[in-house]
């Protein structure tokens, strides 16, 4: 089919409904989403793959996940999306004022670091933005993005097949820690080692995420395992408040405990967990055209990092 064929044949309603499956990661999930039936969603991704020449979804009892293919039309899908919400909203300029929406995407180690006091900051800048957050893993995070679903992220880097059409902007480098509870045996003492640390639970992040990968490889490179009877979980609330309340120790990004441990609520063992460093930083579609409101709060972000990473020099010097 000739470029001219296919731009005369594909209509809305195809991007539009590919991009659902893409959110929606389910045929069924989509259609609800559209207020479509699912032959109905199956029959336009079908014309859709008809058009383009190519699979652009695999279907399965579990759900439909993009093809190589299916990921490369989505950076351009989501772009036409985008381009005709950018031209209305350019319309109604003068009303989308007050109606504002951005939406953010985060780890959730990173939001407890960053996104409080850049908030606060945000709001006295623009208080008349609503600003959605979606707390995920980075995985989800970048699925989130490329789909269209956040304007950007808070997120580390990945595997380049993962990023495709997606741009890194370092803010700051965030280390693996071991936090404990102000009153804890291990608290306050000089030097502590990893083979007492093990002997206590421990409360680590889920399979899959890169501080469990960090927190697996540092102990496997000094013969040790995660001993059986972990805590895993992907919330840091739920993390904090089993460390805060009982004698359970936390491998975890130094960013989700530094406001805890400002407080004294949580004191972060002297282990050198050196090379466990990971970069985090702003995730953004490359082809996406952000609005003002989305770039104030990157820019506050930023400058909130600055002191995130003043802050941790401090805290390495007086360690």
């Amino acid at each position: 089919m000739t470029i001219d064929n296919f731009s005369s044949r594909i209509r809305l309603r195809h991007i539009q409904c590919f991009v659902a499956v893409a959110q929606e990661q389910h045929l069924g999930k989509a259609a609800g989403k559209l207020m479509l039936s699912q032959p109905a969603v199956s029959k336009t991704l079908l014309e859709l793959e008809g058009l383009v020449g190519a699979r652009l979804v695999d279907r399965g009892r579990f759900g439909a996940r993009l093809t190589r293919d299916g990921q490369t039309f989505l950076t351009h899908a989501v772009s036409v999306l985008d381009a005709l919400d950018g031209a209305r909203h350019a319309l109604n300029a003068d009303s989308q004022t007050l109606h504002d929406l951005i939406n953010v995407g985060t780890l959730p180690t990173v939001a407890p670091d960053l996104l409080p006091p850049a908030l606060a900051e945000f709001h006295r800048a623009r208080s008349g933005v609503r600003v959605d957050i979606q707390v995920a893993a980075n995985a989800l995070l970048l699925d989130k993005l490329q789909a269209g679903e956040v304007d950007f992220a808070l997120g580390r880097m990945a595997d380049p097949q993962m990023m495709v059409g997606v741009s890194f902007e370092l803010l700051y480098m965030d280390p693996l820690v071991i936090a404990a509870r102000t009153g804890h045996a291990l608290a306050g003492r000089s030097s502590v080692s990893l083979n007492e640390v093990i002997q206590y639970p421990l409360v680590v992040s889920t399979k899959g995420t890169v501080p469990r990968h960090n927190t697996e490889s540092y102990l496997q490179a000094r013969g040790l395992r995660l001993p059986v009877g972990c805590f895993e979980t992907l919330s840091v609330s739920i993390a904090r408040l089993v460390a805060l309340q009982s004698d359970a120790l936390w491998f975890t990004p130094m960013g989700a405990v530094r406001e805890d441990v400002g407080m004294g609520l949580l004191q972060v063992l002297p282990v050198s967990l050196d090379g466990t460093e990971e970069p985090v930083g702003l995730l953004h579609r490359r082809d996406s055209s952000l609005g003002p409101s989305a770039r104030t709060l990157m820019a506050i972000l930023r400058e909130t990092a600055v002191l995130r990473r003043t802050s941790a020099r401090v805290w390495r010097l007086a360690d």
